[in-house]
């Protein structure tokens, strides 16, 4: 097989997800709610592509993850790996939990439990771990890990009406329960969102085993392309069909509210288009972005929503800005957390580095 160093156009996926969840929550935190408006076109699109962000995170985070995983395994050596793993999708949940705490409010005596709600980070932490777990059971028979790995994303989303409004209550514990049911306030949950990061492993398989051979990059952009189109509009239809064939009700269930399959569809469309344009995209100046998300999704979280301190954009000009103020602020937001990153932020892999290096040397000294 072929030694593939690195997926470059997964570096501009990134980069281009992070730039939409920069803009996306700078607009959705201080836009005046009155111009929130779906009888307006730019609305709708600034709310469709915004809604793509989150769902090309998780596929991200699976199949970079496992791809690696995989290319670890075949050389005997995925020990290590696994134990990146398991660093670093602890380190994204403690993170995730970090950056909702106000330190200062704490030391004035306000305590309360929204810290423990779960975002973004702790479910792809945690789809890290589930990951590893599943390679761990599956790695000797690799084509059941796909088929496992199919199954379970979709799975995640087929069955989504059937715990859309789940409320959790004692005696499950808060923190537990934040990771499955939105009723405390959590932002994400486990289900149905692993099940993008399920989708991305799948897809890591794929490029594993095929990425060496032969005009794998036509066929793979022109399958993203097809699928992509496929389940971004035809899925619902689909489904329909296959519940009148059968009389299972889950599926037409999920057609009527079918925003996961149709999220995954334009995310294949996307991972066709900077697939086709990776040979533009190597080391270029959006590639080096996507290698900095760790930092720059804290960076942001700090200086939007003022994490530790309780002071951020957001407590000043929340949902006050116009329109043309809005979209301003955004560009500038972008150019100024992208400069930094640029100029003085670490990658993703040499943070994870020194951590680990500072985690070792408290576990020798203790």
């Amino acid at each position: 097989m072929q030694n593939v160093k690195r997926l470059y156009f997964i570096d501009a996926v990134r980069a281009f997800a992070i730039l939409m969840m920069l803009q996306g929550h700078f607009i959705d935190s201080l836009l005046n709610p009155i111009y929130k408006d779906k009888t307006y076109l730019a609305y709708n699109v600034w709310s469709y592509f915004r809604g793509i962000t989150a769902p090309m995170f998780f596929t991200i985070s699976g199949l970079v993850f496992t791809y690696l995983l995989l290319r670890a395994y075949r050389k005997n050596n995925d020990g290590i790996r696994l134990k990146k793993g398991v660093f670093r999708g602890l380190l994204l949940i403690l993170t995730g939990y970090l950056l909702r705490v106000n330190f200062l409010g704490w030391f004035s005596g306000n305590f309360n439990t929204r810290f423990l709600v779960v975002d973004v980070l702790q479910c792809i932490g945690l789809s890290l771990l589930i990951l590893v777990g599943l390679h761990m059971l599956l790695r000797r028979n690799s084509y059941l890990f796909s088929i496992v790995l199919f199954g379970i994303g979709f799975m995640c989303f087929l069955c989504e009406p059937l715990y859309r409004n789940l409320s959790l209550s004692d005696p499950v514990p808060l923190i537990i329960a934040n990771y499955l049911s939105k009723t405390n306030g959590s932002v994400f949950t486990i289900i149905p969102w692993f099940g993008y990061s399920a989708f991305g492993a799948f897809t890591a398989t794929i490029f594993f085993r095929h990425v060496h051979r032969d005009r794998f990059r036509v066929y793979t952009i022109s399958a993203f392309f097809v699928i992509g189109y496929f389940l971004s509009f035809h899925s619902s239809w689909l489904f329909i069909e296959i519940s009148n064939i059968t009389g299972i009700k889950l599926f037409y269930q999920s057609a009527n509210y079918n925003y996961l399959f149709s999220r995954f569809g334009n995310v294949l469309v996307l991972f066709a288009i900077f697939y086709s344009l990776e040979n533009f995209l190597k080391l270029s100046f959006i590639t080096k972005i996507g290698q900095k998300t760790l930092l720059i999704y804290v960076f942001h979280f700090i200086l939007l929503y003022g994490s530790f301190t309780g002071f951020g954009l957001k407590n000043y000009l929340n949902k006050s800005l116009e329109p043309h103020e809005a979209v301003v602020g955004a560009i500038f937001f972008i150019i100024f957390v992208c400069l930094i990153s640029y100029y003085y932020v670490r990658t993703n892999a040499y943070v994870y580095s020194k951590l680990k290096v500072f985690m070792n040397k408290i576990k020798s000294k203790s």
